[in-house]
Order: C-alpha cells, then structure tokens, then sequence
C-alpha cells in the first residue's frame, strides 16, 4: 500500500531539493526513503530505482529552466535576450545547483523526447535569428552558446575564480559583450 501523500511528483520534487542541499551525484532511492522516515521498499510503488529518480529530477530541472528561459525571453531581441537567456542559465545553477547538474544528465532517447530539451535549443535558435545566422553555422553557435554557458558557471561555482579580480559579474558582462561581437561577426568559411 502507497503511504498516504507519496508520489511520483511530491518525490521528484524531493529529490530535486535533496539534490540542491547534498548534491546531484548523492540523490538515491534511499536518500529519499530517510528524508521522508519510511522503507526503500515503500519507494519503488512510485519509482522504478534511482536512475528514474534522477532522470525525473533532470526531467523537473530541464522544464524549470525552459519555463524561466521563455519568460525571460519574452519581448527582448539581440544582446539583449542573449544576456537574458544567458542569466538565467547562471542564476539558475547558482539558485539550484544540484538541479543544475541534474539538467546536464544524460537522457536515454525516450526521456530526452519527452523533455523540455528541446525548447531549450528553440530558444537559442529564436535569439540566433536576430543574428541572420544560417545552416550549419546556427549549429556551430548553438553550441558554442551551450559551451560558454555551461562552461563559465561550472567554473565559477567550482571556485575557479573566487581568488582574483576583477569580479565575476564584470567579466560575465565583457563576456556577454565579446559573444554580441561575435555573433553579429559570424566568420565566413
């Protein structure tokens, strides 16, 4: 019998704010069986194992930054909505790290289909057309723009630049200067 008030969601959403608190890499079955003070076992009538907590978890994570993305998208164009959508990368891995980290999980093929992964790469793309970059090149800034973002904040959170100036607020703004530049000065091939 399900425990009163257990389910899938209540668990993922568990799982999530575990994963903020401990870490993504420490969030398991029974991680979340202590948390809420009853057996593993009971667990498994709303989960198939740990795998499945954590790709709903990178599920929850994927949806909660293409929401925050659209809305901070909405009405902006150029530099502009490249620093917004940018930011919310940031702030969202800063807000919640171990979501962070869950959205980087790798997804199997039915999981990834029905993520919001998907809506993250629209949203890049809808910035890149105010830059009139075309195939293959929106590609190549697709994932440049996925690199820089990821790549800047899992430096800055893991300390990297925590002992030197200038701040990182400030070489974020150069940063986002210096990928306007680029985008508006595509190199031909």
């Amino acid at each position: 019998m399900a425990r009163a008030g257990l389910n899938a969601e209540r668990l993922t959403l568990a799982g999530a704010e575990l994963a903020d608190e401990v870490g993504f890499e420490q969030v398991t079955v029974s991680a979340l069986a202590r948390q809420f003070d009853v057996k593993v076992a009971s667990l498994y009538s709303h989960l198939k194992n740990s795998q499945d907590l954590r790709t709903r978890i990178a599920l929850l994570a994927l949806e909660e930054l293409a929401d925050r993305g659209a809305a901070a998208l909405a009405g902006r164009a150029g530099k502009d909505a490249l620093a917004a959508l940018a930011n919310v990368y940031r702030d969202y891995a800063h807000e919640h790290p171990g979501r962070y980290a869950a959205a980087q999980l790798r997804l199997d093929p039915e999981a990834a289909a029905a993520s919001a992964g998907s809506r993250h790469a629209q949203m890049t793309r809808a910035i890149l057309r105010g830059y009139e970059l075309e195939e293959p090149d929106q590609t190549h800034a697709v994932r440049l723009l996925g690199s820089f973002f990821h790549g800047y904040v899992t430096l800055e959170m893991g300390g990297g630049f925590s002992h030197s100036a200038p701040d990182t607020q400030e070489t974020w703004t150069r940063m986002m200067d210096a990928l306007d530049a680029l985008l508006r000065n595509w190199p031909a091939v």
